[in-house]
């Protein structure tokens, strides 16, 4: 039977919510039945009001939610005409993660075969993008050698300890942490391998995060071992590959995917940035660097395409006046990011759909 087929009730509540409630919750996979995630349903008429819960994991993609649940009710009671769907935020905390325990939901790790592509500028504007979503997020800053994450958001200051575990610097409601609150900024990181492992681990283990959905981790670029030392931490949700549409950029993409591989990360998609220029007198688009490159090797290479970022004036200009958030109020930016923080979390929600967690933590 499909998912939207109509439930034979006499009473039309009782058909909207079994056919709401086969709609799958994106953070658990489990269908929305199972996990008392339907409130209350009132028909009056032929209108119909659907409460729906949703963790702040979920919230991303709380519009889809709202569609497809608008759709499964006009389908199950043919008769509503008007159909209002009410999501609700529900608190579902996280389990301690990995052997460090940490209180997180989902670990991304942002990524690139080489520098220059903008990666931290899509790791922070990812962070940016899901914490305007509802999500509770925090942001990593791994490249250690080269932290630019405080410089993009104007941060600035020293972290403190307290009770053993060190507090981040906060933009909003976003904990940071990166070498460059440590460090000079003319100072340069000289560092074996072993003293970044145990940087990278300080950063995750000891740094008081509270309960987040999303931490995004800004990856040094290349294919260096910081990936290595993640994949032994902590099982990590998954990587977004960033790449411009140059060929050469493309080549150095490839074999970012092949380190995430090889260290058991699954690739959960590219993105490419610096993808076309939209001139603000005309709104013609002048593909720079090239176009579709990303999108093309990305079904090559079996991953998905999460999608694109164009060249943007006002990003460079906020990125380097320490005002990268102003971006997001950019409709251009806008639009992007949101397309491809949806498709993010969707990705996400599709693993869990294939592998349904369980049982559903009690709605608090």
């Amino acid at each position: 039977m499909s998912e939207n087929t109509p439930v034979e009730s006499a009473n039309p509540g009782d058909a909207i919510r079994a056919a709401v409630g086969r709609l799958r919750d994106p953070e658990t996979g489990r269908k929305l039945a199972d996990t008392e995630q339907i409130g209350a349903i009132e028909v009056d008429g032929n209108r119909a009001r659907v409460q729906i819960r949703l963790s702040t994991h979920s919230l991303p993609l709380a519009e889809d939610i709202r569609m497809a649940a608008e759709e499964a009710t006009r389908i199950a009671a043919p008769d509503v005409q008007a159909v209002e769907i009410e999501i609700e935020t529900l608190d579902r905390p996280p389990a301690p993660l990995g052997q460090l325990g940490l209180p997180v939901k989902s670990v991304i790790a942002v990524g690139s075969g080489k520098g220059g592509v903008g990666k931290s500028t899509v790791a922070a504007s990812l962070a940016l993008s899901l914490a305007r979503s509802g999500s509770r997020v925090g942001l990593m800053d791994a490249d250690v050698y080269g932290p630019s994450i405080p410089h993009l958001l104007g941060l600035s200051g020293r972290p403190e300890v307290v009770n053993a575990k060190i507090q981040p610097i906060y933009f909003d409601n976003i904990p940071v942490m990166s070498m460059g609150f440590l460090v000079e900024p003319d100072q340069a990181v000289i560092w074996r391998g072993p003293m970044l492992h145990g940087s990278i681990t300080q950063f995750l283990r000891d740094t008081y995060w509270g309960q987040l959905d999303y931490l995004i981790i800004d990856m040094p670029p290349g294919t260096g071992d910081v990936a290595l030392t993640l994949s032994q931490l902590l099982p990590l949700t998954g990587a977004v590959v960033v790449c411009t549409p140059q060929q050469v950029a493309l080549l150095d993409a490839i074999k970012a995917i092949s380190m995430f591989r090889k260290t058991k990360i699954p690739v959960l998609g590219m993105v490419e940035n610096m993808s076309g220029f939209i001139c603000p007198g005309c709104g013609k688009q002048y593909d720079i660097f090239g176009h579709g490159g990303a999108r093309q090797k990305a079904e090559e290479l079996g991953v998905p395409c999460l999608g694109e970022l164009p060249l943007n004036m006002q990003m460079r200009q906020n990125s380097d006046e320490g005002h990268l958030a102003d971006a997001l109020d950019d409709p251009i930016c806008a639009a992007a990011l949101g397309r491809i923080t949806r498709a993010l979390v969707q990705q996400i929600a599709d693993r869990a759909a294939a592998t349904p967690q369980g049982p559903a933590l009690p709605v608090l």
